[in-house]
Formats: C-alpha cells, sequence, structure tokens
C-alpha cells in the first residue's frame, strides 16, 4: 500500500467510484449512484466530525488540522459508523442496513482499487452493532386492494369519460379558446385514467414506464413502444434490456381513448407527457427560437393557445414524459380525489408500486408462483419471497381442514 494512497482523502476517491457503479454513458445516470453519493456524502461529514453526536469531533485526533484519508480508516472506523447509524435516529432495522451497505460496498471497491488494504467494513466486528436486517425492504410493503383498485380505476374512468364527452359534445358555435380548455381538460383526464389503468393492470415498473431524471436510458415509453393490436409494450427493464409486456384488455381501451384524443404528431411523442406549465414553456420558447422566431413572435403565438402542450401538439414539440416522482404526485391527487380508504403506515395514498405489488397477489391466487413471475418480470424465488404470505394462508387453510377431519372422526 503506497504511502500516497494512505494519504488521499476519502472523497478524493467518491467520483471514481460513482462513475464504475453508475449506469448510462459516463456512468452519469441511474438511482444506484445517486443513493450511493448521497451516503458517501454523509459519511465523509461524519469522519469529519460534521455528525453525530455534540462531542463527536470526526476519525481524526483532534490536535491534528486536516480532513480524513485512508490512512485514518480501519475496523473500529467502520464499527462506530454502524453504531452511529443503529443510533436514536428514528431509522428502521433494514434502513440501517441498507445505508450501511452503500458504505461497505466503496470501501470493497477500494481494495480493488488499492486505496486500502483490507475490506474493514465486512469484518465481524465491524458489523457487530448493525441492528438484524427484518428481511422487508423500506417502502416496500404497499399492495392495492382490489377494492382500491376498482375505487381508482372507476373514479379516473368517470372522470375522462365526462371530460371527453364535454369536449366532444361542444356546441358549434363555441368559441376557440373555449374548445382549448375543454381539449386540455380531457387530454389530462384521459392521461391520468391511462396512466392508472397501466400502473393498476400491467404490473410495468413505474421506472421502466416512465421517465427516470437519474438514468437517461430511461425516458418513458413512446406511442412506437406499444402495439394495442397485439397488446404488448416494449419496456426497457430493470435486468437493463429491452422486453415486452403484455397489456392486458382492461388497458387497451383507455389507451386507445386516449391517443385518439390526443393525435399524436408522431409515433416518438411520449405516451405520457409532462403537463408541467414552466417545463413546457421553456421547451416552447427554446425550440421556436431554434426554428427562427423572434421572441415577439414567440410570445404573440404562444398566446393563441390557453396552454402550451396544445401549441407543442400542433407544432409537433415533442414535451418530455412525465417523471417517476410526476407519477407519484398525481397517484396523490387522484387517491384524494376518489377518497380512498388507505390505512399505509408510510403511504397515505396509492403509490405505484402497490399496483405492481396488488397485481401479483392476484396472480399468485388465481395462477401459481411461475406464472406470476413471468408476468412480473421477477424469478419465481422472489416472487415466492414476497408474496409468501399466500402460502401461508393457504397452509394454514390446509391445517384448519385436516383439524377439523381429525376432530370429526374422533368425535365418531
Amino acid at each position: 500500500m503506497s504511502d500516497r494512497a494512505l494519504s488521499t482523502p476519502l472523497d478524493d476517491s467518491f467520483e471514481r467510484y460513482l462513475q464504475d457503479k453508475g449506469k448510462g454513458r459516463g456512468g452519469d445516470g441511474g438511482n444506484y449512484r445517486r443513493n450511493a453519493a448521497r451516503e458517501l456524502e454523509r459519511f465523509a461529514e461524519w469522519a469529519a466530525g460534521d455528525r453525530g453526536a455534540d462531542d463527536w469531533t470526526g476519525i481524526v485526533a483532534d490536535d491534528i488540522d486536516r480532513e480524513p484519508t485512508f490512512d485514518d480508516l480501519d475496523e473500529r472506523v467502520f464499527r462506530e459508523y454502524a453504531r452511529h447509524l443503529g443510533g436514536d435516529r428514528g431509522l428502521k432495522q433494514n434502513t440501517v442496513q441498507t445505508y450501511y451497505r452503500y458504505i461497505s460496498a466503496w470501501c470493497g471497491w477500494c481494495v480493488n482499487e488499492g486505496y486500502l488494504e483490507a475490506h474493514y467494513a465486512q469484518r465481524a466486528g465491524a458489523m457487530a452493532p448493525l441492528p438484524e436486517d427484518d428481511g422487508r425492504k423500506p417502502g416496500d410493503q404497499q399492495a392495492w386492494t382490489s377494492e382500491q383498485r376498482h375505487a381508482l380505476t372507476r373514479h379516473v374512468d368517470e372522470r375522462a369519460r365526462d371530460a371527453v364527452e364535454a369536449y366532444t359534445t361542444l356546441p358549434e358555435d363555441t368559441g376557440p379558446i373555449d374548445k382549448q380548455r375543454a381539449r386540455y381538460a380531457a387530454l389530462k383526464a384521459a392521461r391520468d385514467r391511462a396512466l392508472v389503468f397501466v400502473l393498476a393492470y400491467t404490473a410495468v415498473r413505474v421506472g421502466e414506464l416512465l421517465r427516470d431524471p437519474n438514468d437517461p436510458r430511461r425516458r418513458g415509453v413512446r406511442w412506437e413502444d406499444l402495439s394495442l393490436d397485439d397488446g404488448s409494450m416494449d419496456v426497457y427493464r430493470k435486468k437493463q434490456q429491452w422486453d415486452a409486456a403484455s397489456l392486458p384488455d382492461p388497458v387497451i381501451s383507455p389507451l386507445r381513448s386516449y391517443r385518439q384524443l390526443m393525435d399524436p404528431p408522431t409515433e416518438r411523442w411520449p405516451v405520457f407527457p409532462t403537463f408541467d406549465q414552466r417545463t413546457l414553456a421553456e421547451l416552447i420558447q427554446d425550440e421556436l427560437a431554434e426554428r427562427g422566431e423572434r421572441p415577439e413572435a414567440i410570445t404573440e403565438h404562444r398566446e393563441e393557445y390557453v396552454r402550451d402542450l396544445l401549441l407543442a401538439l400542433d407544432e409537433d414539440i415533442r414535451p418530455p414524459s412525465i417523471t417517476t416522482d410526476g407519477a407519484r404526485s398525481i397517484l396523490q391527487r387522484l387517491s384524494e380525489a376518489a377518497e380512498i380508504d388507505i390505512a399505509h403506515p408510510k403511504h397515505d395514498y396509492l403509490a405505484p408500486h402497490g399496483g405492481r405489488r396488488g397485481m401479483g397477489e392476484v396472480l399468485v391466487r388465481a395462477f401459481g408462483y411461475t406464472v406470476a413471475a413471468r408476468y412480473l418480470d421477477n424469478s419465481e424465488e422472489m416472487v415466492r419471497e414476497r408474496y409468501s404470505h399466500i402460502e401461508a394462508g393457504e397452509l394454514g387453510d390446509v391445517a384448519t381442514e385436516a383439524l377439523n377431519e381429525v376432530d370429526s372422526l374422533n368425535r365418531t
């Protein structure tokens, strides 16, 4: 181990590590990179004495004025950090484990890159203060019940039907501005309906369906990715490759009606474009300026429309897809409007992953683990683990039936 490596400040290694772990060109994207960057920054702050208890001064001796380096790291440091994570901070057991794994993975990378001579973070002494992992993933336990699914899909269906009917039955003498307002309301309601139906019935991960700002490859599905006649949709899977996902019958009609109403200029338009006015305003101004229009003309052109989305459709200025966070905001709004009863410790709305998990429940109960695994694009082993409560319940029913039979025989 060279003296130069040992004297390297900790954060000098972060960018190289994050590039190696990131996705896309240059390793700049991906949720793992974003989450790892956050935890590495917290670790660096803790090591420098900026986090922890009031009397915590960091891993460098008080009489030494420098930032932490790799020479300061050993098993004791990681043991203290594990104790810090597991302290009275309100973190769940599995969350502590997750945060520590980010730091441990970085430590292992540092060994391979020559910054450290040993993987201190994985030593038993370092990991001893960590709480037991309860096996649950944070926030990934909600599953839409049949009642919740029906309540939400019924609500968005009624809203879309009313809005589309209001637009398509306008009197002939309706002014252009009022027509635009009605069309915009119909488009928004139809988009929300299509999004809810897709999340409720396809079991596609929300990150495979919509845009992820941290992963340039996940730009959101486009109309060219859908085949409504075949009932399929091409998505970029979690396993880092394109694959076909099924579009069951309940999803086809909302998508077909929505497409007809939108009439996208090209097949490359996103199926679920953002309706955010600020985003669209900047996009419109930049695109029209690139086309040679003067600022005054751009302003006049925009004033002809009640919403920039309608201008974008007419001028074929393709907006970005809504993001995964945007979908959560939409579902929060719709869950509240539909007055759905939700009892969950983490979510007060029907979260996107709950639609996938709820569909998994339906498939496992109806067709078993093998079919469910294929539909969910997961291994059968993982599906069995995630939905083990179903098998446990079924075995409980078997045990109850056996006990009743034995009791009946004993009585005779």
